[in-house]
């Protein structure tokens, strides 16, 4: 977004869309975070009104659409908490594009974007799974390894930890062992939600040619207003947890065979490019602001 080639600037305000508002919620808890001051997001709230106080005073285009033309960008799980918490309702026309898209709380599926969690291998742009050939032979029914973060993956883990050999659930793997090729060789990825409702798993197991099994109460598929999700993914109720084995025994070898390879038909749809490429993830997002922008009418 911030390359001087950018094909997405305007070259100048007046032809502008939309207006990104660059402040970013992890370097602010970065510089401000207090373990022990309450309330604990007052700092951040206070920022970002100070932010579009001084944006709507230097410029018209936030005043003429209260901000209905703007948005802005947080995978942070405070993201949503501090925008919902400005006063005055100062973001309630902004399009927000979040991580965190729980429907339950503040976000907006009509306004906000939500925004696919990427775990980047370090200093370069591969998702961790994404340089990886995929395995013809898949001898794992379902894999899942991480911690015990909300209610989700406390009941997966006790109803599925080391039980059975076929649906291999697993807390922290042994060290050494490489999480990445465990994806590969699994027809199903369990993406369970944690504490927040979304998780950088569900990329990695598109990018590792595994079809994603929804785990989730209230999620926000990214790009499901464009994305058929049911062609490509798996999404089971958490109360149907304990049945989960049965569930992806019972799916045809036909459907499986299909779902596969749309996964890989999208996998595009998740990949980071530096400088964008057509249909990658940032044109997907930006697309899904623009959806999303198309429902704000400026006042004539």
């Amino acid at each position: 977004m911030e390359e001087e080639t950018n094909p997405f600037a305007a070259s100048n305000m007046e032809e502008a869309h939309t207006f990104f508002l660059p402040f970013s919620v992890t370097a602010m808890v970065t510089a401000l975070y207090e373990p022990d001051y309450r309330p604990i997001l007052a700092p951040y709230i206070h920022v970002v009104a100070d932010y579009v106080r001084v944006i709507s005073e230097k410029y018209h285009y936030w005043n003429r659409s209260s901000g209905g033309d703007h948005f802005m960008a947080s995978c942070h799980d405070w993201g949503a908490k501090v925008t919902n918490g400005a006063p005055n309702e100062i973001f309630k026309n902004v399009i927000r594009v979040l991580c965190n898209a729980n429907s339950s709380e503040s976000f907006n599926p009509k306004l906000d974007v939500s925004l696919p969690e990427l775990s980047l291998v370090t200093r370069t742009l591969l998702v961790s799974t994404q340089s990886r050939e995929t395995s013809p032979n898949r001898s794992i029914l379902g894999f899942f390894a991480g911690g015990i973060h909300g209610n989700i993956r406390k009941f997966l883990l006790e109803q599925w930890k080391g039980k059975d050999s076929d649906l291999q659930v697993n807390e922290y793997l042994p060290k050494g062992t490489d999480y990445g090729a465990l994806m590969v060789k699994s027809k199903y990825c369990l993406c369970p939600s944690g504490t927040e409702v979304a998780s950088p798993r569900i990329v990695e197991s598109i990018h590792a040619g595994c079809i994603p099994v929804i785990l989730s109460d209230h999620f926000v598929l990214p790009f499901s207003d464009i994305l058929d999700w049911s062609q490509f993914s798996i999404q089971v109720p958490v109360e149907k947890i304990p049945e989960l084995k049965t569930i992806l025994l019972a799916i045809p070898d036909e459907k499986y065979r299909k779902l596969q390879k749309r996964v890989k038909q999208v996998q595009w749809h998740f990949t980071l490019n530096r400088p964008a490429k057509r249909f990658d993830v940032t044109n997907m997002i930006l697309h899904s602001v623009w959806l999303r922008r198309l429902n704000f009418h400026l006042p004539a």
